[in-house]
């Protein structure tokens, strides 16, 4: 399997998904947009992971790969190839096929239990998410549903947490792949956005209270949509 990962910026990594990439003895390669890296062709890569980030879907001008890689997503999903987006890579999925991405009511950040949708019988095909989890967030922006996709998770500051087109292409706006590693970066780099006062921001000494299986539990789960999705 060769596994291609975008990349926004340089403390948000792939994190707990290196690990399972490498158990399944995959190809790994990346693209990371803040020095300027080529996009690979879509025939070289068999499953494309798209990561987050601190700008919008909509900061073309600021950030002008951001259209090239909204196209190169949209060329593997309309191939048949299996795409996951994380964060800001599912709000760039959503954009790709023309839903809006704006504002959420609520910056989440932090750690909240997260909902997953019941699928009827005949969904079978369709990812499903436990009834309740614990996820760690950090967004300010939210997807609508691209058309044809299938709402998989909400929770109580964001209604819209992860949805999946067709049968391997997931969006999940919460963060699977955090480790303690991943959860340190991102708070040196945006402890500004931790507003206190606020009922979806927990402080930083909250965050970093997180007992290791609560990473264990991300990981677990980050396992089983991998898993699901080839």
């Amino acid at each position: 399997m060769r596994a291609h990962y975008f990349q926004h910026v340089p403390f948000e990594g792939i994190g707990n998904i290196e690990d399972w990439l490498i158990e399944h003895h995959a190809t790994i390669t990346g693209t990371h947009f803040f020095a300027h890296d080529p996009m690979p062709a879509v025939d070289d890569i068999d499953l494309l992971i798209v990561m987050g980030g601190p700008m919008s879907v909509n900061d073309e001008a600021e950030f002008p790969w951001l259209i090239a890689e909204k196209h190169f997503i949209r060329t593997m999903i309309t191939a048949g190839k299996p795409v996951i987006g994380i964060c800001l890579g599912a709000q760039l999925i959503a954009a790709a096929f023309g839903a809006r991405v704006a504002a959420n009511p609520h910056r989440e950040i932090g750690w909240f239990k997260v909902n997953g949708i019941a699928h009827t019988a005949n969904q079978k095909h369709l990812f499903q998410f436990p009834a309740e989890f614990n996820a760690f967030h950090w967004h300010g922006e939210t997807f609508e549903l691209p058309p044809g996709a299938q709402l998989l998770a909400s929770s109580e500051a964001c209604h819209h947490q992860a949805f999946q087109l067709g049968n391997n292409v997931i969006g999940l706006q919460f963060h699977l792949e955090t480790t303690p590693i991943l959860a340190r970066s991102l708070l040196e780099h945006g402890r500004n956005d931790l507003v206190a006062g606020k009922p979806y921001i927990q402080t930083e000494t909250a965050i970093l209270a997180a007992q290791p299986s609560q990473y264990a539990q991300l990981k677990q789960l980050m396992a089983s949509v991998l898993k699901f999705m080839l």
